[in-house]
């Protein structure tokens, strides 16, 4: 099983830069530049723990499919790729608390290093879910890699082995992430504006 690395980071405040989705105003918060920094950054990390092994990254649909395309090309190392999809939002700003499978992975993983690649985690329901889901598969470890982290609203015994960012307890778009499934295509992730 690989180490685990603190990649934690807290970003710059927001910058000016403002969308407007579904009526919801939203400030630039991290730049397409700076999120591709850090998954260089977190790539580099995941290579070196996997440097011995051929892991599964296991991607959480929809949202984490830019975040997972961009890692997968920021590992110098062989890897395999799979897919779930979980539904807790539906087209709400924050969860039902009611996390359901609506397509499981298709590889075996028994035996095997599984990568969990999840673009934020929010209240944890999720990954813990896909922790236990994915245990029934008999993987050799399961590690879990997200974007986004939002310390506040998670239980605090989640385990998280590499976390690209530590966020406010606010909604935030783009870079994969939705609100009403608009504005997963922005480069830049943006967050609610309160004010």
């Amino acid at each position: 099983m690989p180490a685990t690395r603190d990649l934690l980071e807290t970003p710059a405040p927001p910058t000016e830069s403002v969308v407007t989705v579904q009526g919801e105003r939203f400030r630039r918060y991290l730049s397409a530049d700076r999120i591709q920094e850090r998954v260089a950054e977190m790539g580099r990390t995941i290579a070196r723990d996997y440097a011995d092994t051929t892991p599964i990254l296991v991607s959480v649909l929809n949202g984490a499919f830019m975040f997972t395309a961009d890692l997968m090309r920021a590992l110098d190392i062989d890897c395999e790729i799979d897919f779930i999809k979980l539904s807790s939002y539906g087209d709400a700003k924050v969860s039902s608390g009611e996390v359901r499978e609506l397509k499981s992975v298709d590889a075996d993983l028994d035996g095997r290093d599984v990568l969990i690649v999840e673009d934020i985690v929010d209240t944890g329901l999720s990954m813990e879910f896909m922790k236990d889901r994915l245990r029934e598969y008999n993987p050799a470890s399961l590690c879990a890699a997200t974007l986004l982290h939002k310390p506040r609203a998670t239980e605090p015994e989640l385990r998280l082995d590499y976390v690209g960012f530590r966020i406010p307890n606010l909604f935030v778009i783009g870079y994969g992430l939705d609100y009403g499934q608009l504005a997963r295509n922005l480069s830049d992730i943006y967050i609610l504006d309160e004010d």
